[in-house]
């Protein structure tokens, strides 16, 4: 085993090495998960050493790991979980860091507070590195093989753990953190998300600076209503105030929508609205020690792989005032030349949303793409695939 991936231990086996720092947390116990057994083919470099080119396995022997973020989270996540090796484990320590039952409150609700931010985050955090778990034991090879993770909003913190970037507890206790912080911010203005499919001559830009002039008119100062999450081609999030919202809704037809929703969540998540949620996240993420992650781990808001571990720390703070540029995120992660293979794409964690945004970006790619999921519904579905 390799000195660089040893020091991986961390986020899954809770080993001693990582700094505290000023969070005050207390340590999950040590033993739980082996992360050097998950990625061991990752590198095998010794510190300081130079590292020796790995051989290079074709693209259809690769996987690449994507996972959700709020908005998946569904009653009962966990129970199709609980079966595999250490998964008790993980909700123990989560209980440690939170101190609350995370289990308990994933598995029976209420579904109100599962549904708060200040607990959906962290639940489909560790909900979705529980699921790596799962894979791990019926799919050995999926993730020694893995390429690169990619994760949506509070998923691309599972994402940086997944690759051992940062320690399981503190990576977790930055999520406690962001979402307690993200929800406060959320009840200080009324304000929410409105999923938008467009046509191809839907301005979304246009239709949100008229948004912005209407509430002007209300006596709103400063109004709020700009392109959040970028989903998939003619497919924008759009945050802001409620009142902009509303006028995107009633005007949908001039503005070419084709349909509109909003989104169960509190608030109007990477705009300027949660500028109160920074300085809690980025002074947390100061005391953790962040390594360079030993697999590629796509930024959302660059859409490019990171290269630096300070560029972690910068672009995770960014990250809650910044869209999410998902779409522009898969095209990284799928270019390739005509005719060559893609490779295996596992949706690690509740729900398939990242599954059906892949098959709108690239359907070659998603051709290749399973679901790992959290439920006993998953277990079902997954042996009658299998054929079992």
């Amino acid at each position: 085993m390799s000195v660089r991936v040893a020091r991986a231990l961390g986020p899954w086996g809770w080993g001693a090495g990582g700094r505290r720092g000023a969070s005050g947390f207390r340590p999950p116990p040590p033993g739980a998960v082996d992360v050097a057994e998950l990625l061991r083919d990752a590198t095998t470099a010794e510190e300081g050493a130079p590292r020796q080119p790995a051989a290079r396995r074709p693209p259809g022997q690769c996987s690449v790991l994507l996972f959700p973020g709020q908005g998946s989270q569904e009653l009962g996540m966990g129970r199709g979980l609980l079966r595999y090796p250490r998964v008790r484990e993980l909700y123990a320590a989560a209980r440690r860091v939170l101190g609350y039952d995370l289990l308990e409150l994933s598995l029976r609700g209420p579904q109100a507070a599962l549904d708060r931010t200040a607990h959906c985050q962290p639940a489909v955090f560790v909900a979705s590195l529980a699921a790596v778990e799962k894979l791990q034991h019926l799919q050995p090879a999926a993730i020694e093989n893995c390429v690169a993770a990619a994760g949506f909003s509070v998923g691309e913190f599972a994402a940086l753990v997944f690759a051992g970037a940062m320690e399981f507890s503190e990576g977790l206790y930055a999520v406690k953190v962001r979402a307690e912080a993200m929800q406060e911010a959320s009840e200080a203005v009324p304000s929410g998300m409105l999923s938008v499919l467009g046509r191809p001559q839907t301005k979304f830009t246009s239709a949100c600076l008229e948004a912005r002039e209407h509430c002007q008119t209300l006596g709103i100062k400063d109004p709020v209503c700009e392109v959040a999450n970028y989903l998939f081609p003619d497919c924008r999030v759009i945050s802001g105030h409620l009142e902009a919202l509303q006028f995107l809704q009633k005007n949908s037809s001039r503005f070419h929508f084709r349909r509109t929703k909003m989104l169960p969540v509190s608030g109007a998540f990477h705009t300027r609205l949660m500028e109160p949620a920074l300085e809690p996240l980025a002074q947390v993420l100061k005391a953790i020690d962040v390594k360079m992650p030993l697999v590629s781990v796509h930024a959302n808001v660059s859409g490019s792989r990171y290269r630096h571990p300070k560029h972690i720390r910068q672009l995770l703070v960014e990250q809650v005032v910044s869209p999410v540029k998902w779409e522009q995120t898969m095209h990284a992660l799928y270019e390739r030349k005509r005719g060559s293979d893609f490779p295996q794409t596992f949706e690690v964690g509740p729900g398939r949303q990242l599954g059906a945004i892949l098959r709108s970006c690239n359907l070659q790619a998603w051709k290749s793409y399973s679901h790992v999921g959290v439920l006993e519904a998953d277990e079902a579905a997954e042996a009658a695939d299998q054929g079992q």
